[in-house]
C-alpha cells in the first residue's frame, strides 16, 4: 500500500513549492488525518454495515410491498415483523392504556417483536382518526420500555402531502443518499405490488368457499406472497401476478349458480387484518360462501372518491362523519343494492368513527331486507364466542334465501 508522508510547514516569506502533477489532488496527511486537498463534489456513501434496517408493523398480506417499498425506494434492509402470536398480543396489551383502540395494542407488540429482531427503523403510517396521533406515543411507549436504539419514521409528521416532502423526510431518518428518481421509479411498482395483491385477495375470496381439492387455494396464495417477495423489479411484480391468477383461475371449484354471497365492511385495520378479526374470511369460507372485502390499500388509499361516495349515500348521511365512516356506508349500500344475503360490520373495540355509522347501517338492513351482523374485537375475544355467531348467521342468511 502506498504511504503518505506529512509535507513540512511553508517558512513565512519562502517561495511556494509547486508539487509534482502526479501528487495535485492526492490524499495527504494533516495531524496524522488524512483528508482530501479539495472537495471533490461527492460525499462518501455509507457502507453495508451502516444501512438502515426497517421493519413495519404486520398487516395483512401486504409485507411483500413493504419489502419492495424499504429495498427498492429508502435502499435500505428489510426486516419482517414476525407472525404475530397471543404473546405478541398480550405484550402489546400491557404496553397500552386500556381505553386505546385494538389496533394500537395490536401494532404496539408487533413493533417490540420487530426491535428484537433487529429493525432500527419503525414505519408509521398517518391516518384519519387518533391513528395520527400514534406513531409519536408508541415511541415514547417503546423509549420507556427499555427499546432505546431505534427512530420512527412516522409519516404524520409530513404534514404537507406533497411528494418531496415526504422524500425529504425519508432521507433524513432513513438513507441521506436516497436516490429521487430511482425511489420515484420503484414507488410506483410499489403501488403496483398494492393493487396486485388486493385484486388478487378479491378474486381468492369470491371462490375460495368451493374448492374441490381441500387447500389448494391457499397454496396458490402462498406461491403468489412468495413470488411478491422475490420480486425486485417492476416486470417482477407483473410476471409474478399473472402467473398467480392464472393458477388461481386454473383450480377446479363447485360453485353453484347463485351461492350465498356475504359482504364484509368495517373499520380499516381490524377489516383487513386476519390476526385482528380472528382470520374472520377463513371462517366463512370453510361455510361456503362468496364472499367480498370492500377494505383494502387499493379501494381506500388509492381510487376513493368521496365526494362520489357521499353523494351516493346522501339519503342516509349528508356529513362525512370520519376515517371510513363514508366509504362503509357506500360499500354497505352497493352490497344491499347487489343483492347479497348478508353483510358482516367489524369494528375494533372503542372505535368511535364506527359506531356512529352502526345506526345508518341499521337502517339499510330495514330498507333492503339485508341482514347486517355487527362484530366488535379485541384482545379477549375468543374464537369459540364468534363461530358461535358467524354459524347463526349463516344459518339465518341460507333459509332466508331458500325462502
Amino acid at each position: 500500500m502506498r504511504s503518505f508522508q506529512s509535507q513540512p510547514e511553508q517558512g513565512v516569506g519562502e517561495p511556494r513549492v509547486k508539487r509534482p502533477a502526479e501528487e495535485r489532488g492526492r490524499i495527504v496527511m494533516r495531524e496524522g488525518k488524512p483528508r482530501p486537498l479539495f472537495f471533490t463534489g461527492k460525499r462518501p456513501k455509507r457502507d453495508r454495515h451502516s444501512r438502515r434496517k426497517v421493519s413495519f408493523f404486520h398487516f395483512r398480506n401486504y409485507e411483500p410491498a413493504f419489502k419492495y417499498f424499504t429495498e427498492q425506494v429508502l435502499d435500505a434492509d428489510f426486516v419482517p415483523t414476525p407472525t404475530p402470536t397471543r404473546a405478541t398480543i398480550k405484550r402489546g396489551e400491557e404496553m397500552s392504556a386500556d381505553y386505546v383502540c385494538t389496533p394500537f395494542k395490536h401494532i404496539i407488540g408487533d413493533y417490540a417483536a420487530a426491535l428484537e429482531q433487529g429493525a432500527d427503523v419503525l414505519v408509521q403510517v398517518t391516518g384519519f382518526c387518533r391513528l395520527n396521533y400514534y406513531g409519536e406515543l408508541q415511541e415514547m411507549i417503546l423509549r420507556d420500555a427499555g427499546y432505546t436504539d431505534f427512530q420512527m419514521l412516522n409519516f404524520s409528521y409530513v404534514a404537507s402531502g406533497k411528494m418531496r416532502d415526504y422524500i425529504a423526510y425519508c432521507k433524513k431518518v432513513v438513507n441521506p443518499n436516497l436516490s429521487v428518481a430511482h425511489g420515484v421509479k420503484n414507488l410506483l411498482g410499489a403501488y403496483r405490488m398494492v393493487e396486485h395483491i388486493d385484486a388478487f385477495r378479491d378474486r381468492y375470496l369470491a371462490n375460495a368457499g368451493f374448492e374441490v381439492e381441500p387447500g389448494s387455494f391457499q397454496r396458490v396464495r402462498k406461491e403468489f406472497i412468495s413470488s411478491m417477495n422475490a420480486a425486485k423489479t417492476n416486470s417482477d411484480i407483473e410476471d409474478g401476478f399473472r402467473r398467480s391468477m392464472d393458477a388461481l383461475d386454473a383450480l377446479a371449484t363447485k360453485k353453484p349458480a347463485d351461492p350465498v354471497r356475504v359482504g364484509i365492511v368495517g373499520e380499516y385495520y381490524t377489516a383487513q387484518d386476519p390476526t385482528s378479526c380472528l382470520n374472520l374470511e377463513q371462517k366463512l369460507l370453510d361455510m361456503g360462501v362468496e364472499l367480498s372485502n370492500a377494505m383494502s390499500i387499493s379501494a381506500f388509499n388509492l381510487h376513493f372518491n368521496i365526494d362520489a361516495a357521499q353523494a351516493s349515500i346522501s339519503e342516509y348521511s349528508t356529513y362525512d362523519m370520519g376515517p371510513t365512516s363514508t366509504f362503509n356506508i357506500a360499500a354497505a349500500k352497493r352490497y344491499a343494492e347487489a343483492g347479497y344475503d348478508g353483510i358482516v360490520h367489524i369494528k375494533s373495540a372503542g372505535c368511535t368513527p364506527e359506531i356512529d355509522v352502526m345506526p345508518v347501517l341499521q337502517r339499510l338492513s330495514r330498507d333492503y331486507h339485508v341482514p347486517v351482523l355487527f362484530l366488535t374485537f379485541d384482545t379477549q375475544t375468543s374464537d369459540a364466542g364468534l363461530d358461535t355467531r358467524l354459524e347463526a348467521f349463516y344459518d339465518m342468511i341460507a333459509m332466508k334465501k331458500v325462502r
